[in-house]
């Protein structure tokens, strides 16, 4: 009963993070770095705090009370998430929903998945897989093959972004994806998929708090909010350096008191994005507490966002236009994707 209770709670996560990109595209005659910068402080500053004080009124003592060398490794964590996380933006801006998802989160899946596993065998750790007793498992071995078929999906998607790349002009690319450019796009995206995983590895460097709050009589399915606080805070400097950059570049810093765009209807749009962003984490929180962080927790979880995203991809008409090969090469795709999903979660109950 809990480990459905856990996928649902991923699934909603993946609903959420599959739709917070929408209201962005909302937002009228603003610059990225205006509206990026407003969803990112409701969705790494505002709004965490908020969600671990209704579930751990006490995080912030949990959090001061901490040894130093967790609160940093934690937060140098989502400091590197969080170039991930701009790039992210960057990748589905020029590739679109579809491909731009499928690429950027099949990657952070599979290094997400692999990597902590990686860290065991170096600072071995009781009740952690390392990754010698996976690799020497017939259920790690299971888990490696469904990284390595979702890493076969991803190409296979990538494939289909060329195809499409070739059949349209550049007239017809632009009525979907209104930057789309495949080049960029595929480096940003690879980039992004990487960096982003470093949040798994985040909340694998966090969990002592997770377990603080818990010896504190939390409830253990909302222990994982105090950790995202701190992760947060490391995606919150990324990315508000690097936009605070591009506005004084850019002078776009006017556009918040630029009349001639809804300004109102803008910044709501931005912080309805925000906040949608974080409730994916937040049910991930939840789920991850049933499942346990393992490699089938965080594949599950990034699997479900693709597949939404896609959906919106498709509700978008991205791949509106082009030839049935096409089509049928990026659902192939996605559906690689998925398949490496249900290999994942049967190696991980072995």
């Amino acid at each position: 009963m809990q480990a459905i209770l856990g996928v649902l709670f991923h699934s909603l996560g993946g609903v959420a993070s599959g739709s917070f990109y929408m209201p962005f595209n909302k937002v009228k005659g603003w610059s990225w770095e205006t509206y990026w910068m407003i969803g990112g402080l409701m969705s790494w500053l505002i709004v965490p705090p908020i969600a671990a004080w209704l579930t751990i009124p006490g995080f912030l003592d949990i959090i001061f009370e901490s040894s130093s060398t967790i609160l940093f490794f934690t937060f140098l964590m989502g400091l590197l998430w969080g170039v991930g996380g701009l790039s992210y933006g960057l990748g589905v801006r020029y590739l679109g929903m579809s491909l731009g998802n499928s690429v950027v989160l099949g990657f952070c899946a599979a290094f997400g998945a692999i990597v902590p596993s990686v860290y065991y065998d170096m600072v071995p750790t009781e009740g952690k897989v390392s990754f010698t007793e996976m690799i020497s498992s017939t259920g790690g071995q299971i888990v490696f093959l469904g990284v390595a078929v979702c890493l076969l999906g991803i190409g296979i998607s990538g494939k289909a972004g060329m195809m499409k790349e070739a059949e349209l002009s550049d007239e017809d690319k632009k009525k979907s994806v209104t930057e789309f450019d495949l080049t960029k796009g595929l480096i940003v995206a690879i980039l992004s998929g990487i960096l982003s995983s470093f949040f798994n590895f985040g909340i694998e460097a966090g969990k002592p708090l997770a377990d603080a709050a818990v010896s504190a009589g939390y409830d253990h399915l909302f222990s994982n909010n105090v950790t995202f606080v701190v992760i947060l805070w490391g995606g919150l400097v990324t990315n508000l350096v690097w936009t605070t950059i591009l506005s004084i570049k850019n002078k776009s810093y006017n556009d918040i008191t630029n009349k001639n765009t809804p300004i109102s209807k803008n910044i709501m749009f931005s912080a309805l994005a925000g906040t949608i962003w974080f409730l994916q984490f937040f049910f991930y929180g939840m789920g991850e507490s049933k499942l346990g962080n393992g490699a089938s927790s965080w594949i599950l979880h990034m699997s479900t966002i693709i597949l939404t995203a896609n959906f919106w991809g498709v509700y978008r008409k991205e791949w509106h236009g082009v030839a049935k090969k096409t089509k049928w090469t990026i659902a192939t795709g996605i559906a690689v994707i998925l398949f490496s999903v249900v290999l994942v979660g049967i190696g991980n109950s072995i």
